[in-house]
Order: structure tokens, then C-alpha cells, then sequence
């Protein structure tokens, strides 16, 4: 198995004038710090330094990340703690559901680290947050909407199908990667696996929005993204992300390659010939980037 320290890759501290982002402003990204800090909960956002945060913070969207900041997986592109998560907080779908409201979010995703460790994997709490955000929406007569960006939940069958059941707007799943970069890429989870889920999701919701997310600057080839984007479509997944990868340490996977924001086009195009609805294609484009503006 190919391992970080024989991949030849350009320093991190280079990075293309492309990929320097203007980080938005402090204040948007400080309120919502205050709010999830003050609960003790969490965001991707912040936990993944998205580039984007500050933006999708001033469009009134953010992704919530259930169930603590541990993950039972080490993916050697993830920034998130990796090791034995705590016990569950029974209280965190009504601390998210606050923070939602008080933030006057319109959309909200929901993603998780994964939770191999429990029995049904999280789906539960997922369903229970859901539930608890519309509930408190509901008292306040307002609307919300709301997408699932899931684990793959070991290809459970019964898990996705109580997640389906909440009826999210939106059920996202990243395949990350191309089909012969999984093992490194993504050490416990499997092509193959990926595509089950989506494809899953369609048998049990056919009218349900399907999304997927790609990183670039792994080694792939465009012969190899198109090959993804085409078997995602085979399983019903018209919505994609394509990105770039970042290396968030010495410690993770290093970059191949930065790829170009012409490149980053032509990829989006391609995603758009196969016959992707939504396509979100560029250097700075991560899972939930202008979410809100996906749903059919």
C-alpha cells in the first residue's frame, strides 16, 4: 500500500495564488464560534477551517457535525480527530436545533464523524436532530431546510432508510475519490460501498435529491474523475462537488497536484455533459458550498 511519506508532492506552503482565499468577514465566523462553543457542539466549518465558512455564514447556511469532533475512521485526507469517540450527548439535537434558530439559518446540513462504534451507526441521531430543528421552527412559524451529508454507515441498508424516512431535502455521500485511490485515500470505506448508498437512497426515494463530493490532487486523471462522475450517475446522483484537495498537516496525505481554475472548468463541464443538474466545480469548492441554493 502506498503510504504518505513516498508520494512526491509540491510543499504545502506553495500554494497557487488561486487557492489564497479572503477568509470573509470575522464577525460572521466569530458569532457562530460563540453560539456552537457556548454549547459545546460543532460545525465542519470550523473543525475543517473551511475556506468558505464565512460565506455560506452570510447566506444564513452551515453544517452541523453530529455526534463530537472524533471519528472511529483515519482518512488520510481528514482533518477531524481520529480515535475512541465519547458516549452520545442526548441533548445535542436540541443544542443544534437552538443554535440553528438562533443563528436564522434558511438551510442547515447535518454531517457526522463516523460511528462504527454504535449500533445503528448514528442514523438515529441524525433523525433526531432533524426532527428536533423542525420542531423548533415550527414554534417559531418559521421554515428550514435541511440536507444530510452521511458516513457511509458500513452500506446498512436499515440505517440509510431511517435517515431517507426524515425526508432531508437532500442526501449527500462523498465517494472523495477515484475508484484507485480509495484505499489510501480513504482507508476504511469502499468505492463500491459509496455507490450502494446513493444508489440506495434512490430506491427507497426516487424524487429525493442525490449528491456526491470529489477532491482533486490525489495523482488522478481526467479519464479517472469522468469514469467516477459516470458510474455516480448510474446510481442517480445528479448533484456534485468537485474540489480541491488541501493537505491539512504534515501528518495527512501530501498534494499531486493543484489543479487550475480552467481545469476545475473543464471538469465541471464534463460533469454537466454526463447530465449532473447541479455541479459545483472549482478550487475552493467543498461538500455543502452554496447548498442552499441545490434542492429541486
Amino acid at each position: 500500500m502506498t503510504t504518505a511519506k513516498n508520494l512526491n508532492a509540491q510543499p504545502i506552503d506553495r500554494l497557487p495564488p488561486w487557492l489564497r482565499s479572503n477568509i470573509g468577514k470575522a464577525s460572521e465566523i466569530s458569532t457562530v464560534q460563540q453560539i456552537v462553543k457556548q454549547r459545546g457542539i460543532h460545525t465542519i466549518c470550523e473543525e475543517g477551517r473551511c475556506p468558505n465558512r464565512a460565506e455560506c455564514y452570510a447566506h444564513k447556511t452551515a453544517t452541523f457535525l453530529l455526534m463530537g469532533s472524533t471519528c472511529t475512521r483515519s482518512c488520510a485526507f481528514c482533518q477531524v480527530d481520529k480515535g475512541r469517540p465519547l458516549a452520545l450527548d442526548p441533548h445535542e439535537p436540541e443544542k443544534v436545533a437552538e443554535s440553528v434558530a438562533l443563528l436564522g439559518l434558511n438551510y442547515v446540513v447535518l454531517t457526522s464523524v463516523a460511528r462504527d462504534d454504535l449500533k445503528d451507526q448514528g442514523a438515529g441521531h441524525f433523525v433526531a436532530t432533524i426532527q428536533a430543528i423542525r420542531d423548533r421552527y415550527a414554534q417559531l412559524n418559521r421554515e428550514i431546510k435541511i440536507e444530510v451529508l452521511t458516513p457511509d454507515f458500513r452500506g446498512d441498508r436499515q440505517c440509510i432508510a431511517q435517515v431517507v424516512a426524515a425526508q432531508p431535502v437532500c442526501y449527500n455521500h462523498n465517494i472523495e475519490t477515484v475508484k484507485r485511490l480509495q484505499r489510501q485515500v480513504r482507508r476504511s470505506a469502499k468505492y463500491d460501498r459509496s455507490l450502494q448508498v446513493l444508489q440506495t437512497v434512490k430506491e427507497l426515494a426516487p424524487q429525493m435529491l442525490t449528491k456526491s463530493g470529489l477532491m482533486v490532487g490525489h495523482g488522478e486523471t481526467v479519464a479517472e474523475i469522468t469514469e467516477t462522475m459516470a458510474d455516480l450517475f448510474a446510481v442517480g446522483c445528479t448533484a456534485i462537488t468537485i474540489g480541491q484537495y488541501m493537505r491539512p498537516s504534515l501528518e495527512h496525505l501530501p498534494v499531486q497536484k493543484y489543479w487550475t481554475p480552467a481545469e476545475f472548468d473543464q471538469l465541471g463541464a464534463i460533469a454537466t455533459e454526463i447530465g449532473f443538474t447541479h455541479v459545483r466545480s472549482g478550487p475552493l469548492v467543498r461538500s455543502s458550498y452554496h447548498a442552499g441554493d441545490w434542492e429541486e
